[in-house]
């Protein structure tokens, strides 16, 4: 090759970008869980609309007779939500739309902005579904799911020894 060739390497930017070792680590992790959930249905959908993304966050917490699901959807109307459940799974569904309207003098502005999200919940024991309940209140979803009497009965304590 000539020296003066474009594929020489004394033509050639180097870019060389050095990373603290907890950012390579963030990078590794998001990475890792970027591509551990593709495929399945628990990203939302609001890419496609062209709105960003909303994933509610949830809080699942179990006692020995029941399973209470907390999830934040701020904006969303309760008309909006759809919330099913099988005996080890709840999966919860909304969409949200939100309009703001601003009018001035000399100018009048209008932003919208629509999309949707699933979240779908592996319940860790069997739920009575015809005792389950959904509270929505200040834009926090509240689920009460009572775990069936099997369920309740086959929970075994275990002791632990210190040694």
């Amino acid at each position: 090759m000539a020296k003066n060739s474009p594929a020489t390497k004394e033509k050639l930017p180097v870019k060389r970008t050095e990373y603290s070792p907890f950012e390579l680590l963030r990078r590794e992790m998001n990475s890792l869980f970027d591509n551990f959930f593709r495929g399945f249905d628990v990203w939302p959908s609001w890419e496609k609309f062209g709105v960003g993304t909303f994933t509610p966050k949830v809080d699942v917490k179990e006692s020995d007779k029941e399973i209470t699901v907390s999830a934040e959807l701020p904006g969303i109307d309760d008309k909006d939500l759809d919330v099913s459940i099988t005996k080890d799974t709840l999966t919860i569904k909304g969409e949200k739309k939100q309009e703001k309207e601003d009018k001035g003098k000399d100018y009048y502005r209008m932003e919208r902005s629509y999309g949707s999200f699933t979240r779908t919940i592996p319940l860790p024991a069997e739920i009575d579904t015809d005792k389950a309940k959904a509270e929505f209140k200040k834009g926090v979803l509240t689920v009460s799911l009572p775990k069936t009497a099997k369920a309740i009965k086959e929970t075994k304590k275990i002791p632990v020894k210190a040694e």
